[in-house]
This record gives structure tokens, sequence and C-alpha cells, in this order.
């Protein structure tokens, strides 16, 4: 990059990282602590994601987390003192993912586990670390199960919880279809029902005129879910919740159009990536709700914001193989960096309960990644991630905003 464009980078975007290489203006001088994994010179982390098998797509969030943490090392540190990250392999398997979990706890002695992914591998691993009290944070997983303070306090998710975002679509069907009529496809198991409760109660709530009238269900098993599809078409829904995955999310966007059936059409948010929409013909996705919290790289919209440039600062010096709008990529960034603020605010006092206290207390804060009027919404008694969302609706190319964000 251009000596001129990188002092331009340095006047804005550097604020990103700065303040994890600056010391900690409020931690007053006191005798240093320290729980394994962190010295006088060294904070090591650890992780577990796949880097290999059907989810290595996934792995980028490791090799994300290596660039920044090395790019603060070339900056100083962290308070002075080198971050030693760990991410390690666990193919998206719960028997792998113990293995290398109970590796980087027994024998590298981490100080804190973050970013790990999946629902059920970290499941595997749940009990273990809140057992050790080995803070497992920012997982990639929205699960309601990970906003459980009382029983498992070492464990906080780093997505917006499934709950939240059914909660703010069904405000949302409120406000826009008072009278609503709404079907629902669900996944027959806890990922569906996580969405499933929230977004009927809210319904229930504003006095009931907006109801459902039939749900249907399927199994992550089924080559299809046409016949589900024809029944809530017959049923007279004029909202139609997709909460799917994967294949069965392109197969059901089609179908409703292959049918002619034009509900008001909401899907949940990790089912709106464009591979998926690709796959059902971007034609077919057009006008679908979903929640959204999160910039973009790669896209003209984002190009200029200070924190993507300095994504892109950090990408082209550290990750040169890894392509400019890969958005899983730019999500790693933003937890590295909330991962590094939560270590600058830790000051000299590197325990695994002072690190939970500020991991827990880190309400307000913005992530690089977040949409602006995002900010990260833990208390001590609440792991909900964040509870304000944005609602927005595909154009058939991109998602728009719709006004102002919502909270739950």
């Amino acid at each position: 990059m251009k000596k001129h464009t990188r002092r331009e980078f340095g006047a804005t975007a550097l604020s990103v990282i700065a303040a994890s290489v600056l010391p900690a203006p409020f931690v007053q001088a006191a005798d240093k602590k320290y729980d394994p994994g962190a010295s006088d010179t060294e904070i090591k982390l650890g992780q577990t994601v796949p880097h290999s098998g059907p989810g290595s797509l996934y792995g980028v969030l490791g090799r994300v987390g290596e660039a920044y943490f090395q790019m603060l090392n070339d900056k100083g540190g962290i308070n002075g003192r080198k971050v030693k990250f760990l991410t390690m392999d666990d193919a998206y398997s719960a028997p792998k993912c113990v293995e290398a979990t109970r590796r980087l706890v027994e024998q590298e002695e981490v100080l804190a586990l973050y970013g790990s992914l999946g629902t059920a591998p970290q499941t595997s691993v749940h009990k273990y670390l809140n057992s050790k009290g080995v803070p497992q944070l920012l997982l990639n997983t929205g699960a309601s199960k990970w906003n459980d303070p009382k029983n498992f306090k070492w464990t906080m998710a780093g997505l917006p919880l499934y709950p939240t975002e059914a909660r703010i679509l069904a405000k949302h069907v409120v406000s826009v279809k008072p009278n609503a009529k709404v079907g629902i496809l669900y996944q027959n198991d806890d990922f569906g029902r996580d969405f499933l409760g929230p977004f009927k109660k809210v319904l229930a709530d504003a006095g009931g005129k907006a109801q459902v009238i039939m749900e249907q269900t399927y199994d992550l098993t089924d080559p299809t879910v046409d016949s589900q599809l024809i029944n809530l078409s017959k049923s007279g829904a004029d909202v139609f919740y997709n909460i799917t995955t994967g294949k069965a999310t392109s197969q059901s966007i089609r179908k409703v159009t292959e049918l002619g059936w034009k509900p008001l059409q909401l899907l949940s948010a990790g089912s709106t990536g464009r591979s998926i929409l690709s796959a059902a013909g971007l034609e077919n996705a057009k006008d679908i709700v979903a929640i959204r919290y999160n910039k973009e790289v790669g896209v003209p919209r984002y190009e200029k914001d200070p924190d993507v440039v300095a994504f892109e600062e950090l990408r082209k010096k550290y990750l040169p193989n890894i392509d400019p709008d890969n958005t899983i990529a730019f999500a790693g960034y933003g937890q590295a960096a909330t991962m590094g603020e939560i270590l600058r605010r830790c000051g000299d006092d590197l325990t695994r309960a002072n690190v939970l206290k500020h991991a827990t207390t880190l309400a307000g804060f913005h992530s690089p990644y977040f949409l602006d009027g995002i900010n990260y919404s833990y208390t001590p008694d609440d792991y909900t991630p964040m509870k304000t969302l944005y609602v927005s609706i595909f154009n058939g190319r991109d998602w728009d905003l719709s006004g102002e964000p919502m909270t739950e």
C-alpha cells in the first residue's frame, strides 16, 4: 500500500487496534496477578475451529486470529505482553473438540479460549471448561444455552442469540402485519425450537391478532421439504417464517416461488449466506426479511468504512491469500479485536476470574464488525451478546437496512 494511503489508514481505522496496544488507562498500579497462560511477557489464548472437513471454510477464523495477534505483537503486544494464540482443528467433531480443548487447557495451559465454533462441538466441552474455571468466550454459535451465568458462568456466546433474533422478527411482523397469519417451517431439533418459542410468545403478548396457523417440521436427513411447503401454501398463511439451514433453506425459498405463494418471508440470519441464496436463485429471495448486525467486506457500501479499511490493511499484509470479500474472515477479525479489548482491560491482573469479569462487563463495546448502533450488551447477570439488531430486506442483490435498529 502506498505511503499516503497508509497514513490515511493510520489516522482513521488504526483506532480500532490502538486501544489494544496501549496500556489500560484506568488500571491502577498493583501487584501483578497471573493464572496459567499469563506472565510478564506472554498471554496464551486457545481456540478450536474446523480447519479440515466439511466445515473447513470456518478455519479462516483461526487464521485471522493468528494474523490479528501477530499484528498486535509487532506493535508491542497488549500492555507490553505478546499474545501466543493457538487455533486447533476440531473438524466440527465433538470427540476431536474434546481432545483439542483438553490439550489446550492441560498441556498448553492457555489463559482462556475464545471464538470457538459450533453448538455441538462446544457443548461437548461446556461442562469440562466450567469445571476447570477456564473462560469459553465469544463462541461462534447463538444457542440459548450459552446464556446461563448461574450454572455455567465461564461460557459466553459471541453471536446474536437465536431467541433474540426471533423476538425482533416477531416484533417486525406485529408492526407491519398486525393481523398476520403465520406459517412456520422449522428444523426439528434444539436449533429450530430456539427460534420457535420466543417468536410465538411475542405474538401472544401482542394480543393474539397475529397468529401462527400452521407449523411444519423437517429433519436434517429429509431429502426435500416440498410437501411441507405445499401444506403451508394451502394454509392461508400470509407470513412464512423459514427456520431452516443449508439445502433446506435453498429448497424452501425456491419452492415458495414455484408454488406462486407470495407471503412475507422471514429467514433466520444464519441462513442468509450468499451461497445459500444463490442456490435458491437470488431473484427468488427478493423481499425476504432477516436480521443484520454486521458490516460486510468486498461490497461498495462499506469500502470506505474505517473498520473495513483496517481489516483490508491487515489482510493485505498478513493474509494475502484470503479473498477481500470473505465476510467470515471479517467476523473473525471483529472477535479478535474484542478479545484484545478484554485483555487490555485486564491490565496486570491476568487471572481467569478477571478475564471473565471484563468479558461480562463489556456492555457498550462496539466491535469493528458491527453496524453502527450495535454494541455488545453483556452483563454479569445476562450473557445476551447483543439485544439490538437491524431488520433488513433482500433487494435481489444485497440487504437493505429497514430504518432504525430494533431492541428485543
